[in-house]
């Protein structure tokens, strides 16, 4: 079973994977290391471009690094608002309404 660990985490187990320090790893994406010292830490999240980039650094796959920020995302909206986990049915079903419009 997959162990669910947040974005940061697992930029930080990436990072610590190849040895690498903040440092080392926010220069090759072109960063400034307090900031990704921030986003390991789940204090700010990366933008689509970033995510693109440390997934060229890393050589891992990009879809992935989105999936985990949208649901990082997600269950911290639920968290905030005191919703339970209800609200990720209906929200399964507007995603496919939305896609229907979309494509027409």
């Amino acid at each position: 079973m997959k162990k669910f660990i947040s974005f940061g985490e697992h930029l930080r187990a990436l990072r610590e994977e190849i040895s690498l320090s903040l440092r080392e790893v926010a220069d090759e994406i072109g960063i400034d290391p307090s900031l990704l010292a921030k986003i390991e830490r789940n204090e700010r999240q990366p933008t689509k471009q970033l995510i693109k980039q440390i997934a060229s650094f890393f050589k891992t796959d990009e879809k992935e690094l989105q999936n985990e920020i949208l649901s990082d995302q997600i269950a911290y909206k639920i968290l905030d608002e005191e919703a339970d986990l209800t609200i990720l049915k209906a929200a399964e079903k507007k995603v496919s309404y939305y896609k229907t419009i979309r494509n027409g």
